[in-house]
């Protein structure tokens, strides 16, 4: 399937769907609930797109109104009905209107804003599904995650992502349909609309708290896991704390949502985004930095082969929210990941939940079958709690006691501030997407057009540096100049002239040896490197400047150690079963240890096959802001492929069908996962420990 691979995603682009008619529906009275969701979210986004220059390398979607249909593919008659009536009452009458629903109000102007957001998102459905472009974001108001069959609800009046995933499944016969809501209060209206449907994952993360926070609902908790036909198909990961930061939501994609996903094996995937969930919204209270998203995003799509749809739900902080659809838009653009900020670590009450998730969906998923997990009786956040009296917490923000307008104010401003510098250091990344390769001149041919060709190892200096190092082995000027052409790829990716390189060299340990001593040299302080197929690595490596993981099909005679560590990997012939590995264990290690650059050798008897090794370099792009030298040792077109595309930042490469893995191969995950858990904290996914004995 190699060349269908090639040919089937001709598709370029992120479709940008936008207009702003939708920022006339507005609030006319005083509403303390309400207040928040205001025109200019919508039109702080664009302006932000603008000033970023991100508007025009998007394609431009009109949007058209949604049609009574197509509304009705997820809302009653009576309530559509409702709705209509809207823009001919008066102001008194809109307000009584309201009042019927929960956290809603109606303008003259919502019935029609409303159409044009569910058309927004079925314009972007069409632009995706139809290989127009290859992914895109459809910015719109009123949002719609909370939104019932009969129902406005919580700000939203047609829920326009169910709306989506209806009318994808209808118009392009699409079998699969992930959503994923990374907004910071529980879709509780997708889920109800698909909890018996099978063909829809519904994955959603939020602010829970015992169920105190709104909506307050004993369906948003971990164990609702869908219903009849349904079963296992709701994921529910509910924060009992404020305050998560990057480390717990990567936590909850890589130990819960991309496993997962990856089995069921979507063929679209729809984006609930709402950005409350990040840091300074008054309503999530969370500290999840704009760059999050960028990782998230990048995460996702390496699924249903890239397509994905991005559709705006909430995000009440303005500078947040439109830095963080603008890191969104960037990573669907294909741009250079920046590094994810704070310390790697989740937090016991992140852990606790993802742990009662994967309890809760072992018995549903092979990927999590080999868990003997049981949900935890008692949670660290529940004891903190009694404490301050059982009342559930009905209102919408938090932040209605009398007085908390001017702390707000303040929080509000300390926020921007704190932005404005974090995001000048988040984005001095150069260069953009290059990636020099150095190969052998005959297989220059292999690779893309865009990527610039290596030929000067015949420096004297670099030549000096190989000798020194191994002499014993290089007797032909011919290895001379294959390894003093990759230290030139090296230099040239440490000094920011590329992103990246591939190298081709007869002997991969002895090269990428001698690269990791060069990158010493250099004063490079982490360097990760990962090293596939049977190689005897010998670099002195326990002052943690290294990180090796290798990836072999013989077991190692050496022990683990924190910064050597050998996965001993059998690689099934027909399906690729490696994302297992890569999402139980290479990723959360190598993003606890957040290298400056990576080292990625495949050798001889490598067992993972193209697309496990495609999935490798595809992820890692997501670390050291895509710093790769790939070196390899066999030319085979496929593995060159494979490589070179993740490298050069085509978003178009192809992981076959991915299977779960062996027990056997689960069994190993698990014990490295215990092994090293206290090392590299990513590792963490369960507690094993009641909170007594905390």
């Amino acid at each position: 399937g190699f060349l269908s691979c090639l040919l089937g995603v001709m598709a370029s682009g992120t479709a940008l769907v936008y207009d702003d008619e939708m920022t006339n529906h507005k609030l006319l009275w005083e509403d303390p609930i309400c207040t928040i969701e205001v025109p200019a979210r919508l039109s702080s986004c664009y302006e932000n797109l603008r000033r970023y220059n991100l508007v025009e390398r998007c394609m431009s979607v009109p949007v058209r109104e949604g049609t009574e249909e197509e509304i009705m593919l997820v809302h009653s008659l009576d309530y559509l009905e409702a709705v209509k009536k809207t823009p001919k009452m008066n102001e008194e009458e809109l307000r009584k209107a309201s009042a019927d629903y929960d956290a809603v109000f109606f303008h003259p102007t919502t019935y029609r804003c409303a159409k044009l957001a569910v058309g927004a998102a079925l314009q972007l459905v069409d632009a995706v599904m139809s290989g127009t472009t290859h992914n895109g974001m459809a910015l719109v108001r009123p949002p719609g995650h909370h939104s019932q069959r009969n129902a406005a609800n919580g700000f939203c009046v047609f829920n326009n992502v169910a709306i989506a995933a209806k009318y994808a499944q209808r118009k392009y016969g699409v079998q699969r349909v992930l959503i994923v809501d990374w907004d910071i209060h529980h879709g509780q209206g997708i889920q109800y609309i698909f909890e018996e449907d099978p063909s829809v994952l519904y994955f959603s993360w939020h602010r829970f708290e015992h169920q105190r926070y709104w909506p307050s609902l004993r369906e948003s908790d971990y164990d609702a896991v869908g219903r009849g036909k349904g079963e296992g198909f709701n994921i529910n990961v509910p924060w009992n704390k404020v305050g998560m930061k990057n480390a717990d939501y990567l936590a909850a994609f890589l130990h819960v949502l991309l496993p997962v996903a990856f089995e069921f094996d979507p063929e679209l995937v729809l984006v609930s985004a709402g950005y409350d969930s990040g840091i300074g919204d008054p309503e999530g209270q969370m500290n999840a930095t704009p760059e999050c998203f960028a990782h998230l995003t990048h995460f996702l799509m390496h699924l249903a082969k890239g397509k994905l749809c991005a559709v705006l739900e909430g995000g009440y902080h303005l500078k947040s929210l439109s830095e963080s659809v603008c890191m969104t838009i960037r990573t669907l653009l294909g741009d250079l990941l920046p590094s994810l900020s704070g310390e790697m670590k989740p937090c016991l009450s992140a852990l606790e939940s993802i742990h009662d998730v994967r309890a809760a969906h072992k018995s549903y998923w092979k990927c999590l079958s080999c868990e003997d997990l049981t949900p935890l009786k008692d949670l660290s956040t529940k004891l903190c709690q009694l404490g301050e009296g059982e009342g559930v917490q009905t209102s919408t923000p938090l932040m209605n006691q009398l007085g908390a307008g001017k702390t707000n104010r303040d929080e509000a401003a300390k926020t921007d501030k704190f932005l404005e510098l974090h995001m000048k250091e988040v984005l001095s990344l150069e260069p953009p997407f290059k990636t020099a390769v150095a190969v052998a001149e005959g297989n220059a041919d292999l690779l893309p057009s865009s990527v610039q060709i290596e030929m000067d190892g015949d420096s004297e200096e670099l030549k000096a540096i190989v000798r020194e190092f191994a002499a014993e082995f290089v007797k032909e000027e011919k290895v001379l100049n294959v390894l003093g052409n990759m230290l030139a790829v090296l230099e040239k990716i440490v000094n920011k002239k590329v992103t990246g390189g591939l190298v081709v060299s007869p002997e991969a340990s002895i090269s990428s040896a001698l690269a990791l001593k060069h990158c010493r040299n250099l004063g490079l302080q982490k360097v990760l490197c990962v090293c596939v197929g049977d190689m005897d690595m010998r670099t002195d490596l326990d002052d943690g400047k290294v990180l090796l993981i290798n990836i072999c099909g013989k077991q190692s005679e050496q022990a683990n150690t924190k910064y050597r560590i050998s996965l001993n990997w059998k690689e099934d012939a027909e399906r690729s079963t490696f994302s297992s590995a890569l999402f139980g264990f290479i990723l959360p290690v190598a993003y606890s240890y957040q290298p400056d650059l990576m080292v990625i050798a495949v050798g001889s008897k490598q067992t993972l096959g193209p697309n496990g090794i495609a999935l490798l370099f595809s992820f890692l792009q997501g670390l050291a802001q895509s710093r790769i030298l790939a070196v390899i040792q066999n030319t085979e077109v496929q593995l060159l492929e494979a490589i070179a595309k993740p490298l050069t930042g085509d978003l178009t490469a192809c992981f076959g069908t991915c299977a779960p893995a062996s027990q056997e191969n689960m069994r190993m995950v698990k014990g490295l996962q215990e092994q090293l858990q206290q090392e590299w904290n990513m590792l963490q996914c369960s507690v094993n420990v009641s909170v007594a004995e905390r």
